[in-house]
């Protein structure tokens, strides 16, 4: 059976990167858990879907991030592996049992609807969903210029909103866009903080699979987008590479449709999270029956739990805040062997995908921290 990895939270963690700039930037009340170099000028590059083991699998389709390779290190994303979770504990520098984000979609408790946390479709107000303060604001209240780099449309997200409020947005729909307000934005004030964010490895693993040719193409391409950043910024700007996900492919006969099987949506009211890792929302009195059946169903190919038995694993952090507990499944799958629960009626958009996130495994977990200083 494979080993979950636990996420790293508080030395180890993607929540750890920007509290960690912060301190290099000298902000009053942060600490560099993380041990970056002291600068004036940060910029954060987040290439979504990039993991560690992917880079180091195909290190000859990039050049220069994995030159970088030798002097970063991994970090865990925080659970479950996905992008909304991962970019809110990023901009907030909290585990999600804190910051509430909890997965793709999840329950609003207050009305039973399913929230998508990209598409932020559900009439939810985003600061009251995720109240705490962003890194963000910190730096901007120590007179830190800080930038958010990222396509126009996300200007008025939802997740925008939770995640990076107290940044200036910058929408940017072209690579040449976003390296010329990177290289704007890099130079504002005494010092600054840019976060840039390119999402088409993600897209093409998702339609391709991240073992596919096409992948290893537009992870080249990341590579020389990556290497043009780091050529916009000022010469003593230290410029980070992360991720929010690492990916797995899963071969169409290994997907498990839930809603092909009636003893899978048996005392189930709402089927959250992704093919990866499901929240169960259970019916009242049903969580004993849907856990029983899935764990038979699935034996070792995944870990399955009741929501207080995955608080306890520490997989949302320390501590799960009481306004965020409900929001998570009743009983929470994490697929750890090769296979996707989908859900063709409920989810249709996900029954075709190829490269798939959001558990525990190494492949999904684990990300790159790595480090130009110029």
């Amino acid at each position: 059976m494979i080993v979950p990895v636990s996420p790293q939270y508080g030395g180890g963690a993607l929540a750890d990167v920007l509290p960690s700039v912060a301190g290099a930037l000298s902000v009053p009340g942060e600490t560099d858990v993380l041990g970056l170099p002291p600068a004036r000028r940060y910029a954060v590059l987040l290439l979504d879907g990039l993991g560690w083991n992917l880079l180091q699998r195909y290190a000859d389709a990039a050049p220069y991030l994995s030159s970088l390779m030798p002097t970063g290190r991994s970090l865990t994303a925080g659970v479950p592996s996905t992008t909304a979770v991962s970019l809110t504990s990023l901009g907030t520098g909290l585990p999600p049992g804190a910051h509430g984000i909890v997965g793709y979609t999840s329950i609003v408790p207050e009305s039973g609807a399913l929230l998508n946390a990209l598409a932020w479709d559900a009439p939810v107000d985003p600061r009251r969903w995720q109240p705490h303060g962003t890194v963000f604001d910190r730096v901007a209240a120590a007179g830190v210029a800080t930038r958010n780099v990222s396509k126009s449309r996300f200007d008025t997200s939802g997740l925008t909103a939770a995640a990076f409020r107290g940044s200036k947005h910058r929408g940017a729909d072209t690579i040449e866009e976003r390296l010329d307000a990177t290289r704007f934005a890099s130079r504002e004030g005494q010092s600054s903080l840019v976060y840039v964010y390119d999402s088409q490895l993600d897209y093409i693993g998702h339609q391709q699979g991240c073992d596919s040719w096409q992948w290893q193409k537009e992870l080249t391409a990341a590579d020389m987008f990556a290497q043009r950043v780091r050529a916009a910024l000022p010469r003593d700007a230290v410029l980070l590479v992360v991720a929010d996900h690492g990916m797995i492919d899963i071969a169409p006969e290994h997907r498990v449709d839930l809603d092909a099987e009636p003893a899978l949506t048996a005392g189930l009211r709402l089927i959250g999270g992704e093919s990866r890792f499901r929240h169960l929302y259970c019916v009242p009195g049903a969580e004993a029956d849907v856990l029983a059946v899935y764990r038979e169903r699935l034996g070792d190919k995944a870990l399955v739990l009741t929501r207080a038995e995955a608080v306890a694993q520490g997989w949302f952090g320390a501590a799960v805040e009481d306004r965020v507990s409900p929001r998570l499944g009743d009983v929470i799958v994490a697929s750890l062997g090769p296979v996707a629960l989908v859900a063709g009626r409920q989810h249709p958009q996900e029954a075709g995908l190829i490269g798939l996130h959001g558990s525990l495994t190494r492949d999904e977990m684990e990300i790159p921290l790595l480090v130009d200083a110029g």
